[in-house]
């Protein structure tokens, strides 16, 4: 057998996605590059690796077996690089932040700079909504975490790096006569986001302070998907504006005109106390803390 690390690394993706199209974009590579590859790496084996059904695809038993494996060879290259590395000077090693969807508009400016500084740096960001965030970090699965709720039943530490700004918003067809805009509320219907989203919190307490009856509502799990939907006309929703910036300055999207709106909350890099940071960790956490100011305003002013 002559097959290569890289084949191991498309192969151990697509067995961790169920997908080569996924797989592809995960790896930064064309998808006709990954199944070429993910071929000659069969070709290899008098058994099969993974199978189609329709148009899924399913790994084997023996499949399953061989990523395992596959994981195992990964990890130790990758210690053999870092440890090189490290001999040569350089930070090396893994870091590992979870974010909340939204913080997906915030995240790569804070990180951008870091990852192309130390090329031997292996980043994994997990984007998804807050309990999910918050359990991670319970977990000890990731270094950092990115959110705008402080969890209060953690003993964490913190960075605030800025203000997260939400509104109303609707599609540029929308129209409210400004003296009777929260009544003329309870007759649209309300875009809100997953149960256990930071979003979604901030938008029921304001409709519950402001007494705004929710007659017709939708529930949607992402931000872009609310975004279109917003866009569509479908309803109307509260988003922060950091993700909405491009749809208003083409004008698909309006903000609302209404009391006590923006809600603000803080954008906040937390981690827990009691966790032992890594070099690279600590190396980032100084990197944020040194660069936060000079970041914020060249990105987000």
């Amino acid at each position: 057998m002559k097959y290569t690390l890289h084949q191991l690394e498309i192969f151990r993706k697509v067995a961790e996605v169920k997908s080569v199209t996924k797989a592809s974009e995960q790896l930064f590579l064309t998808q006709p590059a990954v199944s070429i590859q993910l071929k000659n790496f069969q070709d290899q084996f008098n058994l099969p690796l993974f199978e189609i059904v329709g148009r899924k695809l399913y790994i084997t038993e023996f499949g399953e077996e061989i990523s395992e494996t596959a994981f195992i060879i990964l990890e130790q290259v990758a210690a053999i690089n870092y440890k090189s590395a490290i001999y040569k000077g350089k930070l090396a090693g893994k870091l590992k932040i979870s974010i909340v969807s939204t913080a997906k508009y915030v995240m790569p400016y804070f990180l951008a700079d870091f990852i192309k500084g130390n090329e031997m740096v292996d980043l994994t960001m997990d984007v998804t909504n807050k309990m999910t965030v918050i359990r991670s970090l319970e977990n000890n699965d990731c270094d950092f975490a990115l959110v705008s709720t402080i969890p209060k039943k953690l003993n964490i530490d913190r960075i605030e790096l800025m203000k997260n700004k939400l509104y109303f918003i609707a599609n540029k067809e929308y129209n409210i006569s400004d003296k009777s805009v929260l009544q003329e509320l309870n007759k649209s219907l309300f875009i809100f986001r997953e149960q256990g989203s930071a979003t979604r919190l901030a938008m029921e307490r304001y409709l519950i302070k402001h007494k705004i009856k929710v007659l017709k509502k939708m529930e949607l799990t992402s931000n872009e998907a609310v975004k279109q939907a917003v866009i569509a006309g479908l309803g109307i929703s509260i988003m922060p504006i950091i993700g909405i910036k491009n749809e208003l300055q083409k004008g698909d999207l309006q903000i609302m005109k209404i009391n006590d709106l923006p809600i603000e909350t803080n954008w906040n890099l937390i981690w827990l106390k009691s966790k032992n940071l890594s070099s690279v960790a600590k190396a980032f956490k100084l990197h944020i803390e040194k660069n936060k100011a000079a970041i914020i305003k060249s990105k987000f002013h």
